[in-house]
């Protein structure tokens, strides 16, 4: 039976969602407290064959990879905001950002010890949606949220990302 660790043979658990880091432009975006969705599907086209009517051939059809969310603590920060209005503002067609919509994010999750694990490419990501501000509620205690929903043209993963030693010292900052 194959393992899920080669380096790490002595570990038994998969990597938790806990330790996860978004890279645009390079650069951390900061405060990313949840990411959903990095998810694709095949359709499945059902044909018959003239002679064999009593069941279906499948074959693969379109694939089409689902919208990506991420949210983040509201700071000052208005990079969400602002590529965001790359795709519509309130000032209408004519201030859309045709050349420079679109943006390649990498998605990294990482062992409880801060080592990246494995890396994904996220490429064409545009905004379909923005939340500013969320339901704000006087009686909870929790921390206001932003939110976009990034649309993606399709993700790979970094095979050159290699399984990290977890015997080494922790990286530092």
């Amino acid at each position: 039976m194959p393992k899920g660790f080669v380096k790490n043979a002595h570990r038994i658990d998969p990597y938790k969602t806990l330790k996860f880091r978004v890279l645009w432009d390079g650069r951390p975006v900061l405060g990313a407290s949840e990411v959903r969705g990095l998810k694709r599907t095949t359709a499945v086209g059902p044909r018959r064959s003239g002679g064999d009517n009593s069941s279906d051939h499948k074959s693969p059809g379109r694939t089409t990879s689902d919208a990506l969310t991420i949210e983040r603590g509201i700071t000052h920060d208005e990079e969400f905001q602002k590529w965001a209005n790359r795709v519509h503002s309130h000032a209408g067609d004519a201030a859309m950002d045709l050349v420079r919509y679109k943006e390649e994010l990498t998605l990294e999750v990482m062992n409880e010890k801060g080592q990246v694990a494995l890396r994904y490419f996220l490429h064409g990501c545009w905004v379909s949606e923005f939340t500013a501000v969320p339901a704000l509620d006087a009686n909870a205690n929790a921390v206001a949220i932003e939110t976009i929903k990034v649309e993606l043209e399709g993700f790979e993963r970094d095979r050159g990302a290699k399984e990290p030693d977890e015997t080494s010292a922790p990286p530092t900052r």
